[in-house]
C-alpha cells in the first residue's frame, strides 16, 4: 500500500512537469510565429505585394498545414510552423492595406487587433486560471467550423455580403471556443506537442482577427 502510494506521487509530478513544459513551451513558440507573421505581413505591406488569390492561399495554408503536422515530432516541424505562419502573414498585408485605405481604416485594424488580444488573453488565462475541461466541445467546434468553412466558401463564390458577415460571426464565436478548448486540451494532458498546439492556437488567433476586421470594417463602412 505504502509503496503504491509514494509511486503515484513521482507519476504525478512528472505529470505535471509535463504539462507545464508544454504549456510554457507553447505559448513561447506562439510568441515568437506571431511576431514573424507580423514582420512578414509588415514587409507584405511596404511592398504592397498583391494577395495571392483564394486557391494559392488555400494550397498553401493546407500544404504547410500537412508539412507541419508530418514532421511534429521533429525539428523540421517548427521550420514549417515558421514557413506556414509566414506565409499567412503575407497574406494578411495585402488585406490590411486595404483596409487602412479606408477611412478611420487604422482605428479599425487597432481596434481588431486590441479586440482580438484581449479575447485571447481572457480566454486563455480563464482556462489556465479555472482549469475546467472544455474537451466536451471537441466534436461541436469540428462541425462548426466545417459549416462555416464551406459558407465562406459559398458567400465568395456567390458574393453574398450577407452570408459573409454571417460567417464572420461564427468564425468569431468558433475562434474563442477553439482557444478555451485547445488551452484545456493542453492542461489537461490531451495535447502533449507543443508544436501542434502552437498551430491550432495560432489559426484560432488569425482567423479571430480577420472575422473582427471584417465585422468592424463593415460597421465603419455603414457608418
Amino acid at each position: 500500500m505504502n509503496i503504491s502510494t509514494s509511486n503515484a506521487a513521482p507519476r504525478a509530478q512528472t505529470s505535471i512537469l509535463a504539462t507545464n513544459n508544454v504549456i510554457r513551451n507553447t505559448y513561447t513558440l506562439l510568441s515568437m510565429t506571431l511576431l514573424f507573421s507580423a514582420l512578414t505581413a509588415g514587409i507584405s505591406m511596404t511592398l504592397n505585394l498583391p494577395h495571392p488569390g483564394l486557391l494559392l492561399t488555400l494550397g498553401g495554408y493546407f500544404g504547410l498545414l500537412f508539412a507541419t503536422t508530418r514532421f511534429r515530432n521533429s525539428g523540421l516541424g517548427i521550420a514549417f510552423v515558421f514557413a506556414l505562419t509566414g506565409f499567412m502573414g503575407y497574406t494578411l498585408g495585402p488585406i490590411l492595406n486595404s483596409y487602412l485605405s479606408m477611412p478611420n481604416g487604422g482605428q479599425v485594424v487597432m481596434t481588431a487587433m486590441g479586440a482580438t488580444g484581449a479575447i485571447f488573453l481572457g480566454l486563455s488565462g480563464y482556462a489556465l486560471v479555472s482549469r475546467k475541461d472544455f474537451s466536451f466541445m471537441g466534436g461541436f467546434l469540428v462541425v462548426g467550423i466545417l459549416v462555416a468553412f464551406v459558407a465562406g466558401l459559398g458567400a465568395i463564390f456567390f458574393d453574398m455580403p450577407a452570408l459573409s458577415l454571417a460567417v464572420s460571426s461564427m468564425f468569431v464565436l468558433l475562434m474563442a471556443g477553439l482557444i478555451l478548448y485547445q488551452t484545456s486540451n493542453i492542461i489537461h494532458g490531451g495535447e502533449t506537442n507543443y508544436i501542434m498546439a502552437t498551430v491550432t492556437l495560432y489559426v484560432a488567433i488569425f482567423n479571430l482577427f480577420t472575422s473582427l476586421l471584417h465585422l468592424l470594417g463593415f460597421m465603419n463602412s455603414e457608418g
